[in-house]
C-alpha cells in the first residue's frame, strides 16, 4: 500500500469554496428584505461568494489528490 501526500491548497480550496457558498446563500437571503445601505443594490454578499466559491473550485479541481496506480 503506498501512501500519498493530499495538498494543502485542495483543502484551501474546499474551505474556500464551503465559504463562498455560505456567503452567496446568506447574500441571496438578503434580497427578501435588503439592508438600509448606500449601496445595497450592488448585493455584494452575492458576487463575493460567488467569485470565492469560483475560486475554491478552481483550486481544488487544479489541486486534487490523484492515485498513482
Amino acid at each position: 500500500m503506498k501512501h500519498y501526500i493530499i495538498p494543502v491548497w485542495f483543502f484551501v480550496g474546499l474551505l474556500l469554496a464551503i465559504y463562498g457558498v455560505l456567503i452567496c446563500a446568506s447574500g441571496i437571503m438578503e434580497y427578501s428584505e435588503p439592508a438600509k445601505t448606500v449601496l445595497s443594490e450592488l448585493h455584494a454578499p452575492v458576487w463575493w461568494g460567488g467569485v470565492l466559491g469560483l475560486i475554491g473550485v478552481v483550486y481544488c479541481v487544479a489541486f486534487r489528490p490523484k492515485r498513482h496506480s
